[in-house]
């Protein structure tokens, strides 16, 4: 199996990341909108209180699962489309 959805939403992370990194987003808005980890840190602490670098890995780590996951339900459809013809 392959995983190209793996990698895209890896890529997809890192470059959130970046983009937030680099001062492009000032005010964390593209990061808090697309960032999964950080939309529960906002429930259950203050934002500013968060080590930044550990929302950076789980950010990217998150966006890999979510591609994984896409590639396994992927492969899974794929295999039954073959078992069926």
């Amino acid at each position: 199996m392959r995983y190209p959805a793996t990698a895209i939403c890896t890529l997809i992370g890192l470059a959130l990341c970046l983009f937030n990194v680099t001062g492009y987003d000032p005010h964390n808005l593209f990061l808090m909108m697309f960032s999964v980890p950080m939309w529960f840190v906002e429930l259950f602490a203050d934002l500013h209180s968060v080590n930044v670098w550990l929302m950076y890995a789980l950010t990217v780590l998150s966006w890999a699962l979510i591609g994984y996951l896409t590639d396994l339900g992927l492969s899974r459809t794929r295999e039954r489309a073959r078992s069926r013809a």
